[in-house]
């Protein structure tokens, strides 16, 4: 069973990464022992990864975080990864300020900045339903998706009812298992993983230097 991988980064690093040792993760390495695991005879042939560049002057160390997340997507595309990157979307709104004993009240608010991830969702969606397009050129038997949001949910009901011949799964990037995953991505998988415990994350670093042909190596961020 020839199987691509869509992953989700912004859900993947939130939803098992931050705050963890495991960031440095081989990400192929995880994947293809969690297929091993699900389906003993199936083949992981391709991980596509979605996510958008950090913007530095938002983030807790600046420039060095987005030097790490460089760094790591180096690693990945080393490692046979194809990353597609979104854009963020930064924006002057407002939102209901905070009143101790209050309820939120539209006629009281304060001025934010909102930060909005953009294009990933669309991206991703896109990129499994064409994958499902072409399974018969890439000899393709099933799609998993990594990703809790439900706003994916459209597309595996499409690729589900477009292309019945094509298996999917979900993977849930939760660090511990929840007792009910989110109904509408269950609907339409033929499988779900309802979480990536702490162990495997620990069992599939990447090394302190990712080698390159010809060129440096990518050397693993300090604070990671």
């Amino acid at each position: 069973m020839r199987t691509a991988f869509f992953v989700d980064g912004y859900n993947l690093y939130y939803g098992v990464l931050h705050g963890s040792d495991h960031k440095w993760l081989d990400l192929p390495a995880l994947l293809a022992e969690i297929l091993r695991i699900q389906e003993p005879s199936a083949e992981l042939v391709s991980v596509d990864y979605f996510t958008s560049p950090v913007i530095a002057r938002l983030a807790t160390r600046g420039q060095v975080s987005n030097d790490a997340q460089n760094r790591y997507i180096r690693a990945l595309q080393a490692r046979g990864v194809s990353v597609t990157l979104g854009t963020h979307r930064l924006a002057k709104g407002y939102a209901p300020r905070y009143l101790d004993g209050k309820k939120p009240s539209r006629q009281v608010q304060v001025a934010i900045w909102q930060l909005e991830e953009k294009e990933t969702d669309v991206n991703l969606a896109l990129g499994m339903y064409r994958a499902a397009c072409r399974s018969v050129d890439l000899q393709l038997d099933q799609i998993v998706l990594v990703s809790g949001d439900t706003d994916l949910a459209p597309a595996l009901a499409a690729i589900r009812s477009d292309f019945p011949h094509i298996r999917i799964g979900v993977i849930l990037p939760h660090r511990h298992e929840q007792r009910d995953p989110p109904g509408s991505l269950k609907e339409h998988a033929h499988w779900i993983r309802r979480h990536i415990p702490e162990s495997e994350l620990a069992a599939f670093p990447l090394p302190p230097k990712v080698p390159l042909p010809r060129k440096p190596a990518i050397v693993k961020p300090d604070y990671w």
